[in-house]
């Protein structure tokens, strides 16, 4: 790494992997440790700054500074930066100031707006922000003001157990080339796993969980405009993207949510439409996307009914008729002995209404699945498990206890067994089994015999 400053730096400490801190700094340590490894493993390096659209070549140098004073600013301007990357390649340079918060601590709109202009005055790319939220894409900050600032300079969010999952996958796929960086990043992960780093998963549903429970609960209406509502809609954003995290560590494979495009370029759009989707069916709803699975496991936290849904959704088989043929299709893919509370949900066409059994109903016997649905033959399906959660529901801590239980435990069990139905590729006919028969003349011959 260069001993030199950047020239818009007046102040500025190379990022150690072993800095030399009080032991009550725990976020200038972290910040410190990991930015360090940035530069020192290549993949690592390279695999976050992807996340923001930066481009990482064989001669990409990337230097990383702590404790950073920039040349430019108003000298109302106290605060200084966590850390400083810059990414040079070729004559290009990209530089991001790094805001950073460790523990319980969360991020405030008001110093990331002041690091904003603190970027434009000194002609640095962007801001990151790194602490225990958690950004459904580090485009989509997890503090609402951030999103709605009129600041041209683009701000990106990890939380520390992205970055923890990052170099989890690295060294769990052996993506990393160089033995001595693989044992600094293993360093690296054995250190964030450590109480003393203060990074931690997303743990309890806020205050308002349990206020917009009773509210549900006793009949009452959610507010087109609910604070309550909005702050458990921004915890559910939280809580899913962990959830997505946790499935990436387990699977060793990046598994990300499932939105809408204009979800993806929208928080706030996503906000508006989920609040709706919680005030008209008191749902919280999610789908998170593992890879080359049959489909995207469904999440949906039903207020009403204090329970939670996990499942899958399966298109039937167009080749199989009977209602008894296109469930035992599905069946026979469920592996599992744990059939409490797992059901099959028939999704009928036209406007016949959807109907549900039990898995061990229709184990012993599956033609009960066509009661009342003569000439019909079901579309698709959902699999999934339906566990009622009573009191432990409208827990702030419980209910997130138990979902980070279920969905793991569905897609082990059940999930992970199910292949998608696909068309069979198509076979040469009897009838024209070598290219002598498709000639033009031989088609002629088919034509002038054609019998309509």
């Amino acid at each position: 790494m260069s001993e030199e400053l950047p020239e818009f730096l007046v102040q500025g400490e190379q990022a150690r992997l072993f800095p030399v801190l009080s032991t009550t700094s725990k976020e200038g340590r972290t910040t410190s440790i990991v930015l360090a490894c940035m530069a020192k493993v290549d993949e690592f390096g390279a695999s976050l700054l992807s996340n923001l659209g930066q481009r990482v070549g064989v001669r990409t140098k990337i230097d990383t500074y702590t404790e950073v004073v920039c040349a430019n600013r108003s000298s109302e301007q106290k605060d200084r930066p966590d850390g400083l990357i810059v990414m040079r390649t070729g004559s290009r340079e990209w530089r991001a100031l790094v805001e950073a918060k460790v523990g319980s601590t969360d991020l405030d709109a008001d110093q990331i707006e002041k690091y904003r202009q603190l970027a434009k005055e000194n002609e640095i790319d962007c801001v990151i922000s790194i602490s225990n939220q958690f950004a459904t894409t580090p485009a989509n900050h997890p503090v609402p003001e951030v999103n709605k600032s009129r600041s041209k300079i683009p701000v990106f969010h990890w939380s520390w157990m992205h970055i923890l999952t990052e170099a989890d996958l690295l060294l769990s796929r052996n993506s990393v080339s160089d033995s001595d960086q693989r044992t600094l990043l293993n360093e690296l992960r054995r250190f964030l796993t450590h109480e003393s780093a203060g990074v931690k998963g997303f743990d309890r549903m806020p205050k308002e969980w349990s206020e917009l429970n009773k509210l549900v609960s006793s009949g009452g209406v959610i507010a087109v405009k609910s604070t309550d509502a909005q702050a458990v809609i921004t915890a559910w954003h939280q809580e899913t993207r962990d959830l997505s995290l946790i499935l990436s560590r387990m699977t060793e494979t990046y598994v990300s949510e499932r939105l809408p495009r204009k979800h993806i370029s929208d928080g706030n759009l996503r906000s508006k439409d989920e609040l709706n989707t919680l005030k008209e069916m008191h749902q919280l709803q999610a789908e998170l996307d593992v890879p080359d699975a049959a489909a995207p496991i469904k999440v949906v936290a039903d207020i009403s009914r204090r329970s939670v849904d996990v499942g899958m959704v399966l298109r039937a088989p167009e080749d199989k008729v009977s209602v008894k043929a296109r469930v035992n299709w599905v069946l026979r893919q469920i592996k599992t002995d744990r059939l409490d509370d797992l059901y099959l949900r028939l999704m009928w066409p036209g406007k016949s209404e959807p109907t549900q059994h039990l898995v061990s109903d229709l184990k012993a016997n599956p033609d009960s699945a066509a009661e009342g649905k003569d000439q019909l033959s079901p579309h698709s399906f959902f699999v999934f498990r339906s566990k009622q959660l009573g009191a432990r529901f409208a827990q702030q801590v419980n209910f997130i206890v138990d979902l980070e239980e279920m969905v793991p435990a569905y897609y082990r069990d059940v999930g992970a067994n199910l292949s998608a139905w696909q068309k069979r590729a198509p076979r040469i006919k009897e009838e024209r089994s070598t290219a002598d028969d498709v000639t033009t003349e031989a088609i002629s011959e088919d034509a002038q015999n054609y019998d309509t």
